[in-house]
């Protein structure tokens, strides 16, 4: 069983940027696949990036060289930096981990999730 718990969301201005920070319990943090998910009012949740064990990485195009994941594993935390906000990166930001090596996007595929985290970009 792995809880998980995101932190770091707020209120930025466009062009701004914002970390999150997801803290998961466990004590087997390291061999996970970490994800990063979005849903904004009226849409379905959407890959944001992913991390396997080695640090190895994949992202969604909408963020792809705007956004950095990176994990720390002696913290059992995974972080999510976001560079030059855009008032459509507006959404619940959610953290999830998986069992695979294998990235999914599918929400489906992923076996725990936090309980998400507000960021609002103002445009």
């Amino acid at each position: 069983q792995v809880q998980l718990v995101e932190s770091g969301g707020g209120l930025v201005q466009a062009g701004g940027s914002l970390k999150l920070s997801c803290a998961a319990s466990g004590r087997t943090f390291s061999r996970y696949t970490m994800g990063w998910f979005r849903q904004a009012p009226g849409k379905e949740r959407e890959f944001v990036g992913a991390i396997r064990w080695s640090d190895s990485t994949y992202y969604a195009d909408s963020v792809k060289g705007r956004f950095t994941i990176s994990r720390d594993n002696v913290k059992n935390t995974v972080y999510l930096q976001m560079n030059s906000l855009k008032h459509e990166d507006t959404a619940v930001y959610y953290c999830a981990a998986d069992q695979s090596i294998v990235i999914h996007t599918a929400t489906t595929r992923w076996d725990y999730w936090g309980q998400g985290t507000q960021v609002t970009v103002s445009s």
